[in-house]
């Protein structure tokens, strides 16, 4: 069974960078089709694709956060990281991780989710 698994901090400072990672079992995040999105969602506000790293590591991300965003992973650990600096109380969301099946087009597991408040 695969598994995502979020985590870090929970309350990160305004301009601070905001880092989360995803843990990832039953599956390696190496094999081709697969490829690692992290997705946000703001209180009250619909679901946001923040960007991925596939199965070769390469990178894609939202254009509006481009600037912000980096997302690397360690293989050994079958784990992937979002950094987003300078953040502002906007960046407050429950952020996701989930696997996305280039095969049929569709994300077919996600973490649970885990909650980001930015605040001083």
């Amino acid at each position: 069974q695969v598994q995502l698994q979020e985590s870090g901090p929970g309350l990160v400072k305004p301009s601070q960078t905001l880092s989360l990672t995803c843990t990832v079992s039953g599956a390696s995040i190496t094999i081709s089709y697969y490829n690692w999105t992290w997705i946000r969602q703001p209180p009250g506000k619909g679901l946001e694709w923040m960007g991925v790293i596939d199965y070769s590591g390469s990178t894609y991300y939202s254009p509006s956060l481009k600037s912000r965003t980096s997302i690397s992973r360690d293989t050994s650990k079958k784990q992937f990281t979002l950094q987003l600096s300078s953040v502002t109380p906007e960046d407050t969301a429950v952020y996701y991780c989930a696997r996305w099946y280039s095969g049929n087009y569709r994300y077919d597991y996600w973490g649970q989710g885990t909650q980001v408040t930015v605040s001083a």
